[in-house]
């Protein structure tokens, strides 16, 4: 884990990190306030309006990485600016597999600096809305296709609860549904939640080259974790996850997405 958060970050969080064995070692405690982000989502859960957007700590992050991490072979680039993304992987040694998330804020003020990284990452993860507002097309068929031109091997567009689109290269494609649910308690985080448990699925394959097959079933085993996260608020539904309830909803996912004739 790379991060950063002020003192004022409750010291029970990082003991429950470090109860799950989460490294630590790239995670500065600095004097200040942690981010902090306050918004009301809509009846559909798809659409919020942000109230309050405290930077905190975070406005002044310089991500520095130990030793130890530099030769780490999987790498995320988290919801950060696309110059500190940069500076991560200008910080690493020739990984495996890189997969970057971004946000409509980065595609309006560094538009740039957000291409350039695109041609040093392997895969690029975001959603509908701002595919559109990343590639101004409004098909999203055609918006994949437009991103892998940008430099990626792979795009992942989500579209919460309709799923998410696979681009690959020589026309490869794959959609998904999301898991269903009959209850929503909290959407914040679902992205992260996605793109996380992609990234760690094919970590804990460790391919000896990232295929498309493989990330069909990490998309799935995505959207499979993104809906225990939405189940409560925070991390609190993802702190009594187990891998058994893991592994049954993702064998139910296989069976609603499967058709045979």
């Amino acid at each position: 884990m790379i991060g950063i958060v002020g003192d004022d970050f409750p010291q029970a969080h990082t003991a429950y990190f470090q109860s799950r064995n989460i490294d630590l070692g790239g995670l500065q405690t600095v004097p200040g306030r942690t981010f902090r982000w306050c918004g009301e989502y809509h009846a559909d859960f798809n659409n919020r309006t942000t109230l309050s957007t405290e930077l905190g700590v975070f406005e002044t992050f310089n991500p520095q990485l130990p030793e130890d991490y530099r030769t780490t072979p999987y790498v995320l680039l988290g919801n950060i600016g696309p110059d500190l993304q940069g500076h991560v992987l200008d910080q690493m040694e020739r990984p495996k597999f890189i997969v970057a998330d971004t946000m409509n804020l980065w595609i309006n003020i560094t538009n740039e600096a957000l291409h350039k990284l695109l041609k040093r990452v392997d895969m690029l993860v975001l959603n509908d809305e701002e595919a559109r507002q990343l590639t101004k097309e409004e098909n999203l068929i055609r918006a994949g296709r437009a991103l892998l031109e940008l430099g990626p091997r792979f795009v992942a567009i989500k579209k919460g609860e309709h799923g998410c689109m696979l681009f690959g290269e020589g026309g490869a494609f794959f959609a998904t549904g999301a898991y269903p649910l009959a209850e929503i308690h909290d959407p914040t985080g679902a992205g992260d939640s996605f793109v996380g448990a992609l990234a760690g699925y094919v970590a804990s394959k460790n391919p000896k080259g990232v295929t498309f097959d493989l990330l069909r079933a990490a998309v799935a085993h995505g959207s499979v974790m993104a809906s225990f996260n939405v189940e409560a608020f925070s991390l609190e539904r993802l702190r009594t996850l187990t891998n058994v309830q893991l592994a049954e909803r993702f064998n139910q996912f296989k069976a609603m997405t499967r058709f045979e004739e």
